[in-house]
């Protein structure tokens, strides 16, 4: 089970951060779109989001490391929740930008509900794998 869910949140942890990589710029402008961070830092946020989302899901869907993996794994779901609800907070109108894209949207097309609750099974699957035991087929085992 535990070698299932591992992959699973690797998995999608490397196609958000897949889709993100190929244009970084759409990347900064999602995160912008937040208006939670300072402008410059939030560029440097939606630059540097996609790889580490990508490493993070590499070393999941490897095994390696994995409980340091799934704990940043954690911090970054922890952080992607706390846009979300600061957005809904604040009546921004904006795709969350989870899987590319971003940006403004039509009022009353927002998602936050659904991407909150995707957020927190991320969230619960990953504080899961920080205490779980090891699993089959991973890296973790060679060391």
């Amino acid at each position: 089970m535990r070698g299932l869910v591992r992959i699973a949140l690797g998995l999608v942890l490397i196609v958000a951060g897949g889709l993100k990589i190929t244009n970084l710029p759409a990347s900064a402008f999602a995160v912008r779109a937040y208006q939670l961070l300072p402008y410059d830092l939030a560029g440097y946020v939606g630059y540097a989001l996609p790889a580490i989302e990508i490493i993070v899901g590499l070393l999941l869907v490897l095994g390696a490391f994995t409980r340091v993996a799934a704990a940043l794994s954690a911090l970054l779901i922890v952080a992607f929740i706390i846009g979300i609800v600061w957005a809904w907070a604040q009546g921004l109108s904006i795709d969350c930008g989870c899987f590319g894209g971003g940006g403004s949207i039509e009022p009353g097309r927002t998602a936050y509900p659904l991407e909150l609750g995707r957020d927190l099974l991320m969230l619960g699957a990953s504080l899961w794998l920080v205490r779980a035991p090891r699993s089959a087929f991973a890296l973790d085992d060679r060391f």
